[in-house]
């Protein structure tokens, strides 16, 4: 079988076993020739599973391994390269529900591209706690992505920790997204922002910041007073002025940026609009604000 890692996770795994060796040395532990073991390490052939289990940190690593495929997995029977990745999807015009998934991929989603396999890795991921997401994305999230798109997706508890992991992949899917502003890899690092072609429709704007909210948002009783409050946290900046900025143009008056990375609502009067009018589909969130009478 061959293995498919997170983005860099081969390549790092390489880097980190050759510390205080070199790659002659790793290669010949691994009973490789060298040239192979560079192919590994610049991400140009998948690992082959029997190679990454001669690696010392294979039990540390084995947690990035998000996908296994078979020898022959980049060839039909003629022997050509398959298309599999490219498979058709739905392209689903601009709407609330695809406005509020684009919300939940700035929250808690990600993008993978990597283009240098001969099909190539391309996945999109939502992941989220297991103890308290489970219904929000088994339940919402899940088939909302299969309904936008037409697709299967994969959902799947990460061991050891308290996460659950919602897959899906396809070529057409990442480029899909790209289209419409959302950069494969790191959000922070690409200031990953609210697209114009959200911000320009009210209702699509409101279902976004809703699935940003569901995801990396909160809503909590403020200690020893009558009062509660609705805060979203995020370290991308960028993000953090638009959802404030559009927040205040729905006359939803937030606080100002604190800590470097949250905006709150605490005026009672606000806080009953945004539920009213923006809302969760969070079941966690929605529960909260029915025990406290907030809506």
């Amino acid at each position: 079988m061959r293995l498919v890692f997170e983005k860099e996770k081969q390549k790092e795994l390489i880097e980190k076993e050759k510390i205080n060796s070199s790659f002659s040395k790793l290669a010949n532990k691994l009973g490789i020739k060298i040239g192979k073991l560079n192919s590994y390490y610049y991400n140009e052939i998948l690992l082959p599973e029997e190679i990454f289990n001669k690696f010392s940190l294979k039990e540390k690593y084995k947690k990035y391994i998000i996908e296994k495929r078979k020898e022959n997995w980049g060839r039909s029977k003629g022997g050509k390269i398959s298309n599999g990745a490219t498979k058709e999807i739905i392209l689903p015009k601009d709407s609330i529900e695809l406005a509020e998934f684009y919300g939940i991929m700035l929250g808690d989603g990600n993008l993978t591209k990597i283009k240098k396999y001969k099909v190539g890795v391309y996945q999109i991921r939502v992941v989220g706690d297991s103890r308290n997401d489970k219904d929000y994305l088994i339940n919402f999230v899940k088939p909302l992505i299969e309904r936008l798109f037409g697709i299967k997706v994969k959902a799947y508890k990460i061991k050891k920790e308290n996460a659950i992991n919602l897959t899906a992949t396809g070529k057409k899917l990442t480029e899909f997204l790209e289209i419409k502003g959302f950069k494969p890899g790191n959000k922070i690092t690409n200031q990953l922002k609210i697209p114009n072609w959200i911000k320009t429709n009210k209702n699509f704007l409101k279902a976004c910041i809703r699935g940003l909210y569901d995801t990396d948002g909160c809503i909590y009783h403020l200690t020893n007073q009558n009062s509660y409050q609705i805060c979203f946290t995020n370290y991308n900046i960028p993000l953090l002025n638009d959802v404030r900025n559009s927040l205040i143009s729905l006359d939803i008056m937030p606080s100002i940026i604190s800590k470097g990375r949250e905006i709150t609502i605490t005026k009672k009067s606000k806080l009953r609009k945004f539920l009213n009018e923006i809302g969760f589909h969070n079941s966690k969130h929605q529960n909260k604000a029915k025990m406290w009478n907030l809506y």
